[in-house]
């Protein structure tokens, strides 16, 4: 497993929709699962799960990210799992990392804009 998490100002459907993007077209073998959005006064969450093939790993990794917003005030959140082969440890652990680095430099990339 591998994790990212950031907080960072900005408008939420942008963010959501830059990330998604950007993962979307980070890798051929990319695809989104599913996602989920609430809204309560004043906030937003939005979960994505995205899931792509590893060539390091020769498996599928999935990925999580969670957005949450109340204003400009952002929190993003992305973790992977999946790209282990060992049945009993953690084993090659690539791809899982691979995958979650086209969040972050999303990310990044977002507030650099």
């Amino acid at each position: 497993m591998a994790k990212y998490e950031r907080k960072l100002k900005g408008d939420f459907q942008e963010l959501l929709n830059w990330v998604h993007r950007d993962i979307i077209n980070g890798s051929s073998s990319v695809s989104y699962e599913d996602g989920s959005d609430f809204v309560l006064p004043g906030s937003r969450v939005a979960v994505r799960v995205y899931e792509r093939y590893s060539m390091a790993g020769g498996n599928r990794v999935s990925m999580n990210v969670t957005i949450a917003g109340a204003g400009d005030d952002l929190f993003i959140s992305a973790i992977t799992s999946g790209g282990s082969q060992a049945v009993f440890f953690k084993m090659n652990t690539i791809g899982e990392e691979t995958f979650l680095e086209l969040c972050k430099e999303s990310v990044q990339n977002y507030i650099r804009k």
